[in-house]
């Protein structure tokens, strides 16, 4: 099971990294915090602090067209906000 999916990158997200040191991504469904704070350092190779994990719902989107409405579902997803040490952080963009 992969853990960590992605880095979330929004501008709440970044205000939290830049202010606070805390950085978010979205994870697997069923990853506990334990799991989330152990890949977490082996990937960025830095020491995690403090885990929060929050559940987000699934949405229903809706789009006019000419032929009519289009409705479909946004999936749930899981997302972690991670605290890292003072003075470390994470360079989610790496090279780019």
């Amino acid at each position: 099971m992969q853990v960590l999916i992605k880095p979330v990158i929004t501008e709440k997200a970044e205000t939290l990294a830049e202010e606070k040191n805390k950085f978010t991504f979205v994870v697997a469904k069923e990853a506990n915090k334990i799991q989330i704070k152990k890949a977490v350092e082996a990937m960025y190779n830095v020491n995690v602090t403090d885990v929060n994990t929050a559940r987000m719902p699934g949405k229903i989107k809706v789009r006019g067209t000419r032929s009519g409405y289009q409705v479909g579902k946004k999936s749930s997803y899981k997302k972690a906000i991670v605290s890292v040490e003072e003075g470390e952080t994470i360079d989610i963009y790496g090279n780019v």
